[in-house]
C-alpha cells in the first residue's frame, strides 16, 4: 500500500459530494415523515437486531482481532476525518458490503469474507471508505429508514405497501446517485483512481482465480462502449430501463466516473485546499 497519503483535515461532506446526489437527496427530502416514523417505529427494534446478529455471527474487528484490517479502518477515517464505526467480517459467499446507523446511535461497517477473498488490502481499504463516505454524508442515517420502510411493507398492511411503492422509484435512484459519492470517498481515501476502478471491475467480473488476469485498462475502455449506447434513441431507453431497478450503477459507469473525476481540477484543489500542512515546515507533508 502507499505510505504517501494526504489526511483531509476538516474534510466537509459537501466539498465532495456528487452533483446528483444533492440533486435526488433534495427531492428525497420532499417525502413527509418517513424518517420520523421509522426512527419512531421500527428503528430501536431493527438496530437492536442487527447488533444481536452482528454480534453472534460475525467477528467484530480490533485492535487484537484481524489487526490488519483495524488498521486499515483507521487509516481511511484519519484521511477522511471521521469517527471510526465497528467493523465486522461475516462469513457470506457473495462480495458485498453494508453500513448501517441510526440518528445517535453506533454505526458499523459489515464486509463479507468472500468480498475481502476477492480484493488486495489497498482495494479493502477502498471498499472500507466508499461506505465511510456514506456515514460521513449521512446516507445511511436517511437511507436506512426508508429501506426498512420498504421492506417492513409486507408487515405493514396498506399504508406500509402504499407508501413503499410511491417512494421505491425515487429511492432507487437516489441509492444510485449516492453510490458516486461514496466511491469519491474511496478515491479520497486511496488517493489512488486505479485501485478504486480495480475494486469495481472485480466486482463486476473478479473470482480470486480469475482477479490477477483483469485488464483494468480494457475494463475502462468498456466504459467508452456503454457511453455509444447513448448516440441512439432506442439505446438510451434500453439503459434507463435497464438501470431504473438498479441499486447501483453499473460498474462501468462509476469507473467512468472516478476516471473523470481524479483528473478534474475539482478533486485536485480538494486535496490541496483539506490537506493537512505542516505549519513548521511550511510544506505539504504526506502521512
Amino acid at each position: 500500500m502507499s505510505l504517501f497519503k494526504t489526511p483531509l483535515v476538516g474534510l466537509k461532506a459537501d466539498s465532495f459530494r456528487h452533483p446528483l446526489d444533492l440533486e435526488a437527496t433534495a427531492s428525497l427530502k420532499q417525502i413527509p415523515g418517513i424518517d420520523m416514523m421509522v426512527r419512531n417505529l421500527l428503528g430501536p427494534v431493527v438496530e437492536q437486531i442487527f447488533y444481536v446478529e452482528n454480534i453472534a455471527s460475525s467477528i467484530l474487528v480490533g485492535e487484537t482481532q484481524l489487526p490488519d484490517l483495524h488498521k486499515l479502518l483507521l487509516d481511511a477515517c484519519k484521511i477522511l476525518d471521521i469517527e471510526p464505526p465497528q467493523l465486522y467480517i461475516r462469513q457470506h459467499p457473495a462480495p458485498n458490503a453494508y453500513t448501517f446507523a441510526m440518528r445517535g446511535k453506533q454505526p458499523f461497517v459489515v464486509l463479507h469474507t468472500s468480498l475481502i477473498d476477492l480484493l488486495t488490502p489497498e482495494e479493502i481499504q477502498a471498499v472500507i471508505a466508499h461506505e465511510l463516505g456514506h456515514l460521513k454524508c449521512d446516507h445511511s442515517v436517511y437511507l436506512t429508514p426508508v429501506n426498512l420502510l420498504v421492506l417492513a411493507a409486507a408487515f405493514v398492511p396498506n399504508i406500509g405497501t402504499f407508501l413503499a411503492q410511491a417512494i421505491q422509484s425515487q429511492l432507487l435512484e437516489w441509492v444510485r446517485c449516492a453510490e458516486f459519492t461514496c466511491d469519491r470517498a474511496a478515491l479520497l481515501a486511496t488517493q489512488n483512481p486505479q485501485v478504486v476502478m480495480s475494486v469495481l471491475m472485480k466486482l463486476a467480473g473478479g473470482s480470486p482465480k480469475l482477479s490477477p488476469q483483469l485488464n483494468l485498462d480494457a475494463f475502462i475502455a468498456q466504459a467508452r462502449a456503454y457511453d455509444d449506447i447513448s448516440k441512439t434513441e432506442l439505446g438510451e431507453m434500453v439503459k434507463v430501463a435497464r438501470t431504473s431497478e438498479l441499486s447501483h450503477p453499473v460498474p462501468v459507469l462509476r469507473a467512468r466516473e472516478i476516471d473523470r473525476w481524479s483528473s478534474s481540477q475539482e478533486y485536485q484543489l480538494l486535496i490541496q485546499n483539506y490537506g493537512f500542512k505542516d505549519q513548521v515546515k511550511g510544506g505539504w507533508r504526506n502521512w
